[in-house]
């Protein structure tokens, strides 16, 4: 199928590794440049070379610690000087962010909530106009899942990333925009082998993930580059979980 991306651009963070890294290979596939950014230059260098190995467009590599206080406005600008302008912002930067005590510093909320969400939100505020300039755009946030087993800073973020989110949708809409939400259940990342034991993924995939396995990244990367897609310019304002079935309620 012909998703009609080809000469389109893209932003994506988060892209060293994982599904930052599908996405923007997987876009790559389709004939889009893309910016990758993240904050270790090693691993977008991996990823960009992967991008050309497959033929993808010569990718833009822009190393970027997104915590600095003007890193997301620093980002926009240097990712529309070197493509020329972005048509596709994918917003994949920021993790998991668990809790375990009752009472948790400042610090490390406003630490949760500005990767998680204020980042992306300002970036797709830094994009935002020229993208109504053309009349035509795309904003992927890659979120998280909403059933917190305590407190997790992250999926407070994440929930403020959807409500966000759905708004906008409503305000660029009649400007050819489109913004959607995508919350990874168990993905396989550096994160999750960090994070889970192989015996207690075993067991989720057993006892909790009704398609009985985790997923890979790639299985997530082909909704946002539908979602990407001029072929999807009637879905926005959604939430779509990519999880093998793993949310237990419908809405």
């Amino acid at each position: 199928m012909d998703l009609k991306l080809h000469g389109k651009t893209a932003l994506v963070t988060g892209a060293s590794a994982g599904i930052g890294a599908a996405i923007a290979k997987a876009l790559a596939a389709e004939g889009v440049r893309v910016a990758i950014s993240a904050r270790r230059l090693d691993k977008l260098n991996e990823t960009a070379a992967a991008i050309k190995a497959a033929g993808g467009p010569d990718p833009v590599v822009l190393e970027s610690d997104l915590y600095a206080t003007d890193a997301a406005a620093s980002l926009a600008t240097r990712a529309v000087s070197a493509l020329g302008g972005v048509d596709i912002l994918v917003n994949n930067a920021g993790g998991s962010r668990p809790f375990s005590q009752l009472h948790v510093g400042e610090a490390q909320w406003v630490e949760a909530m500005t990767l998680n969400f204020d980042r992306p939100r300002q970036l797709a505020d830094a994009l935002i106009d020229q993208m109504i300039a053309r009349n035509w755009g795309r904003i992927i946030n890659i979120t998280g899942k909403s059933e917190p087993d305590h407190v997790n800073g992250a999926f407070c973020a994440k929930a403020a990333v959807h409500s966000w989110a759905k708004g906008l949708s409503r305000m660029v809409g009649k400007h050819g925009i489109t913004v959607n939400c995508i919350p990874p259940g168990r993905i396989h990342s550096e994160q999750i082998l960090r994070n889970y034991t192989p015996e207690y993924r075993k067991w989720q995939s057993d006892n909790e993930i009704p398609v009985g396995r985790y997923g890979e990244p790639e299985e997530l990367a082909v909704l946002a580059v539908w979602l990407a897609s001029p072929l999807a310019g009637y879905i926005s304002g959604t939430v779509i979980p990519v999880d093998g079935g793993l949310r237990r309620y419908q809405f």
